[in-house]
């Protein structure tokens, strides 16, 4: 015997029949609306200024440009990490012990934070 499930959509602003499920982020969080052609083209057009001067995002959380962000929803500042080179070397300037690979301890870059 075979089976046919049928979805209907609901349009989540104004209850009738939705056409498509457009999925958005902000802040950090993912949402989807299920939307009519015309309420989807009024998210569109709302959204099209920011979509226009903000960047684009890979699935893995990291800008098109290649920097990643300290957490997704912490936009309020950007920082540039010391490299790991910089670090070991200064580290092991300051008498630290430092692995000569892998990872460094935070207490590692807390001191090289607060020294420099």
């Amino acid at each position: 015997m075979a089976q046919r499930v049928v979805v209907t959509l609901h349009d989540d602003i104004d209850g009738g029949e939705a056409a498509e499920t457009i999925a958005f982020g902000l802040d950090g969080k993912s949402y989807e609306i299920d939307l009519n052609p015309a309420n989807a083209r009024k998210l569109r057009k709302a959204l099209a200024p920011y979509m226009q001067a903000g960047r684009k995002r890979t699935a893995a959380g990291r800008s098109a440009g290649g920097t990643a962000t300290k957490q997704a929803a912490d936009y309020t500042h950007t920082a540039v990490a010391a490299s790991p080179a910089a670090v070991r070397a200064w580290a092991r300037s300051n008498k630290m012990e430092v692995p000569p690979r892998g990872r460094i301890p935070k207490k590692v870059y807390e001191a090289f934070d607060a020294a420099n």
